[in-house]
């Protein structure tokens, strides 16, 4: 008994019937997104129907590997957390303008390749940056990461993107009853039950999604039982400058995202991230990258829909994931059961996703609740990251006009959010002030900041 109370939660082990129901429950949070990345590249280069089965297949292979690195770990590879990994949002745009400008797969998995290995030698640099990340940093770019998640699950319970019923009554109301159903199943059911509300009500919703014709399962009949993704399939990557220049572009703001995800899964399972586990999280992130670029797929990242999920069912331990992992490698080596869980309707996600982007919104105000708002301009800090944040989630198009390298920064609510926490807290909480100017906020007392003494005290409470 005193061998198992030092066992953190992290490190658990839960019987199989729940890593295995739990497991799936990670995987049915991301698989939309992350069959969406091929999807979009694959669509906008042309490819041929098989091609972008094969791709779908490869990234759900390697999603697996990566997920599976990242949560077991091996040496100095692996942040040893909850952490789902798959394909960036970063990376499409850059990745279409290079497939689509005559450099095709070949270019776009060069320079995924290169940038897999810049994240491997930064990434202990990032590590001692950890410092710059106390929690009004942390709370607000997870606040601003499920705030930026939620239209994506507006988009799913409405039909999904580009989907021709889109915003339909049926599919809201579809969606209303998955959630409900989740909701029902966290309040009412026994503990076991509503730590799988999520799977619970995605489960119903495809019961009840089937006779009412939202989906059907004719595209299991056509996929092959095994596929396995071979190096290089597409033939050998060509290294372009330009390619490679915006992939490394990409790779910095992916560790950015990557690091406020790490921090908001260490705030939930109690297992706050030192210097060192960034740098090994880190570090599998660039490995992994790496293996995308060999096994035809793509840059990868910690997924932020599935930093909800935690944090919803509080079930911390890091072998739940990785038994996660274990089915994307079998999703991509078995395409028939790819297809079936591809079968689940956009409208069915969307309810589950409302709740689980939500938590990590609500996780972000809870760690905001320890910061000292009195006599500083904290919340500015908040108010101007969040604002900074939002902006590319509201209105897409803003960056438009900017340069290529600017709008791959930008256009990501979360790197944007993220990049202003980091530098006004270093602005407002970690340069040394002028004397005479006035640190307290317009309802607060004016305080002195040339005293250092006076500001100490401050700078901890941030």
């Amino acid at each position: 008994m005193t061998k198992t109370a030092l066992i953190h939660p992290v490190d658990e082990v839960p019987p199989i019937r729940q890593l295995a129901a739990f497991g799936l429950q990670h995987v049915l949070a991301m698989y939309a997104g992350a069959v969406a990345v091929p999807l979009i590249v694959g669509g906008a280069m042309n490819l041929p129907p098989a091609d972008l089965a094969y791709l779908i297949t490869a990234d759900l292979l390697v999603c697996g590997i990566a997920t599976l690195i990242q949560c077991v770990g091996f040496w100095r590879f692996g942040v040893r957390l909850p952490i789902m990994q798959g394909c960036t949002f970063a990376a499409v745009s850059p990745m279409v303008l290079i497939g689509t400008t005559g450099g095709g797969l070949p270019a776009i998995y060069g320079s995924v390749i290169v940038a897999g290995l810049a994240i491997m030698l930064l990434a202990p640099l990032f590590g001692r940056l950890l410092r710059f990340f106390p929690p009004l940093v942390t709370g607000t770019v997870i606040l601003i990461i499920g705030v930026s998640l939620l239209p994506v699950a507006g988009n799913w319970a409405a039909g999904g993107a580009g989907a021709e019923d889109f915003g339909e009554p049926k599919n809201l109301a579809l969606a209303a009853f998955v959630l409900a159903v989740v909701l029902g199943v966290q309040r009412f059911a026994p503990v076991f039950l509503s730590r799988i509300a999520v799977l619970i009500g995605i489960a119903v919703g495809l019961v009840v999604a089937v006779p009412f014709g939202f989906t059907d399962f004719g595209g299991v009949g056509d996929a092959d039982w095994l596929g396995i993704s071979t190096p290089f399939h597409f033939g050998a990557p060509t290294f372009e400058v330009s390619a490679i220049v915006s992939m490394l572009i990409v790779a910095l703001v992916c560790m950015t995202e990557t690091t406020g995800d790490f921090i908001a899964v260490g705030e939930m399972t109690g297992r706050k991230v030192e210097p060192r586990a960034l740098a090994d999280g880190l570090r599998a992130d660039g490995l992994s990258t790496v293996l995308g670029g060999v096994f035809n797929t793509f840059p990868y990242t910690a997924y932020a829909q599935n930093v909800g999920l935690v944090g919803m069912t509080r079930v911390r331990s890091r072998w739940v994931v990785a038994a996660a992992g274990g089915i994307l490698v079998l999703l991509g080596l078995l395409p028939k059961l790819g297809a079936v869980v591809a079968a689940i309707p956009a409208a069915v996600l969307g309810g589950a996703g409302l709740v689980m982007f939500g938590t990590v919104a609500a996780s972000g105000l809870r760690t905001l609740a320890e910061v000292d708002f009195q006599g500083n301009h904290n919340l500015t800090v908040v108010a101007v990251s969040v604002a900074m944040g939002v902006l590319p989630v509201g209105v897409p198009t803003i960056y438009d006009a900017f340069p290529d390298w600017f709008q791959t920064i930008m256009h990501s609510g979360i790197s944007a959010g993220c990049l202003s926490a980091i530098v006004l807290n270093l602005v407002f909480n970690h340069l040394p002030a002028k004397a005479g100017s006035a640190l307290a906020e317009p309802d607060g007392p004016a305080v002195g900041g040339a005293d250092q003494d006076a500001q100490q005290p401050r700078e901890k409470a941030v």
